[in-house]
């Protein structure tokens, strides 16, 4: 039995009686997915199960597999987002993809469609940043998080070595509802957030730093490590994974108000 056929008879079963709407909606969450030549399978149901779509890896892909992606999902997807797209392969891609939009610094490509704007989800999350190095990972955080419908306020450049820079935008830690802490070299600079503010924070090491940073690894032990309470870590250099992160905690929180003013 095919995809079709398989939605028919599940269709088919939901007006006879025999299936309820409920059982048949959680047997769609785990149904859709479209194959993309030989090389790709779309989950084009992961927002059901996951409330986030998939989002493209770039790295490891050729051009015309991330261009053949983009135009499959572009079809059911008000957003498509691909991450880890270098300069030269934009240049490739947008001269054959209408509508392409490019981050630079966040290493990001997306199709956003005109006829649905993106949803705008409750709540605020805030990213800062150690140093101007860490920015590429940052700003992959920030692009993410605006392109899954959230608010999002930056702070750049306010690392432990000059600690004022991070006490003088203090008012920031207490307007957000989520931090994103992106740092490298020791990566002390979640730890000092966290000891500050009363929200969740996320801390993501990078992998700027001397050798002894070794790779991000010196900054992903100090954030594992943290004597200040309520930090979770993601893995080195893993913007867009602290986004998600920090949507999915923001879309529990809305779902759950949701159900208690039902």
């Amino acid at each position: 039995m095919n995809q079709t056929e398989a939605l028919q008879s599940l269709l088919e079963a939901v007006a006879s009686g025999a299936v309820s709407p409920d059982i048949a909606l959680n047997k769609l969450k785990h149904f859709d997915f479209e194959p993309v030549g030989e090389f790709a399978r779309i989950d084009h149901h992961r927002t059901l199960r996951t409330g986030f779509p998939e989002v493209i890896w770039g790295e490891g892909k050729t051009t015309a597999q991330i261009i053949q992606i983009m135009e499959v999902m572009r079809q059911k997807h008000p957003v498509v987002m691909a991450t880890r797209i270098k300069p030269e392969i934009y240049e490739q891609l947008q001269t054959q993809v209408q509508d392409l939009v490019y981050y630079p610094l966040a290493r990001i490509c997306a199709l956003v469609s005109k006829d649905s704007s993106t949803p705008q989800l409750l709540g605020k999350i805030g990213i800062l940043s150690a140093g101007t190095a860490d920015l590429p990972v940052a700003e992959e955080a920030a692009i993410t998080a605006e392109l899954c419908g959230f608010q999002v306020q930056r702070l750049w450049d306010v690392g432990v070595a000059g600690i004022h820079r991070l006490l003088s935008h203090r008012h920031l830690l207490e307007t957000v509802d989520v931090l994103v802490v992106v740092a490298g070299m020791e990566g002390a600079l979640p730890s000092v957030v966290a000891g500050l503010a009363d929200c969740p924070v996320i801390g993501v090491p990078t992998s700027v730093g001397y050798g002894a940073n070794f790779g991000g690894l010196a900054p992903l032990l100090t954030m594992l490590n943290s004597c200040a309470a309520g930090i979770g870590v993601v893995n080195i250099d893993n913007g867009f994974g602290a986004a998600i992160l920090a949507g999915q905690i923001l879309r529990r929180v809305n779902l759950l108000q949701g159900e208690r003013n039902l």
